[in-house]
């Protein structure tokens, strides 16, 4: 068992390794025989009549009478996406606010990546002066963390780290700290936390805490705290000094070989606040931060050397590009939440 928690969400994938993916191979399976037909995707950018982006426009997709609605906003750069479509008739419906309503219909075909480029949003006619707010990134990316919220592969276990919009807005430091402390005290979080540490007293890992109840206590708090602080430090602070982004893109898109290489490189690089791909110096230096906290709380004889802790933190990469992988291939069909915003009551 490792040391240090790079995230909150790879102790989750940890259980869909153990759980769901039997679960998904079968049913995988008995799905790609009986229909053999790849999934496509929507993608779009929402303009008005200047040419502009306009941010936080809502998005509804709808294609037949048994299929429930999709919906989901457009980020900062005015894009929107709908991904692992089936094939079949679709039709757009674009809302927002101070413009007039736009739709777009056509027929997706199996496998296909349409991209509609852009749809055009006129101001809405009325007999007063109509004052258009387009939503700011900050409240966009509110929306879009309140689904992130809700993600929980098999309706149970977190998956807030990850985000099913390709061109999400950014997070300010508040965001991203909200999404640290939901993570650490989510329930589920405690009680994995317990089973790890009734494993690690059952194979008496770590024998300077001692067997007993408070070995118990002891084990329990010293995984607490590698939970703790590598959330923390490398989900919440160093993301906000460095203004890099903390969550894993889902790409959904492209070959087979295009997505391993993808969420294989996504251990070491990630989002920059600025949109751009860079080195993820976040959770590398989180991952080492956590294990050198560490020594402060674990048995003498058990305490991480220099060199164990850059070897921890290398595993470490190495486990979050293999949950990487799973996450873009599995993760998604087990987590019902995994739609995009659903439109704010006002």
């Amino acid at each position: 068992m490792f040391r240090v928690f790079r995230d909150g969400f790879w102790f989750s994938l940890v259980f869909v390794l153990a759980f769901a993916l039997p679960v998904y191979a079968q049913t995988s399976q008995l799905a790609a025989d009986s229909s053999g037909k790849t999934p496509g995707s929507l993608n779009g950018t929402i303009l008005d009549n200047t040419q502009a982006v306009i941010a936080g426009a809502r998005i509804k997709l709808t294609r037949d009478g048994n299929t429930p609605p999709q919906e989901t906003t457009s980020g900062g750069d005015g894009r929107f996406s709908f991904t692992n479509l089936p094939e079949g008739p679709f039709h757009l419906e674009i809302t927002a606010t101070g413009f007039a309503a736009q739709t777009s219909s056509g027929n997706l075909q199996p496998g296909e990546i349409r991209n509609l480029l852009s749809i055009t949003l006129a101001v809405a006619n009325a007999d007063t002066e109509v004052v258009v707010s387009p939503a700011t990134n900050v409240e966009v990316a509110e929306e879009q963390i309140k689904v992130e919220e809700q993600q929980r592969v098999l309706k149970v276990i977190p998956n807030f780290y990850v985000s099913y919009v390709p061109n999400a807005a950014p997070l300010i430091a508040r965001q991203k700290f909200q999404l640290a402390w939901k993570t650490v005290i989510d329930p589920v979080s405690f009680l994995v936390i317990g089973g790890v540490a009734g494993v690690e007293q059952w194979e008496n890992n770590f024998p300077g805490y001692g067997q007993g109840a408070q070995g118990y206590a002891k084990r329990y708090a010293a995984s607490y705290g590698d939970l703790l602080s590598g959330t923390l430090i490398g989900s919440a602070i160093l993301p906000s000094l460095l203004k890099q982004d903390p969550r894993y893109f889902y790409k959904g898109t492209g070959s087979k070989r295009s997505r391993v290489l993808y969420a294989l490189a996504n251990a070491v690089i990630c989002h920059g606040d600025n949109g751009h791909w860079q080195t993820n110096y976040s959770g590398i230096l989180g991952s080492l931060a956590a294990g050198g906290l560490s020594n402060l709380y674990y048995p003498a004889e058990d305490r991480n050397g220099a060199r164990l802790t850059f070897e921890n933190a290398a595993i470490g990469i190495g486990t979050s590009g293999a949950l990487n992988v799973v996450e873009e291939f599995f993760v998604r069909k087990f987590t019902p939440k995994s739609s995009d915003p659903e439109p704010t009551k006002h």
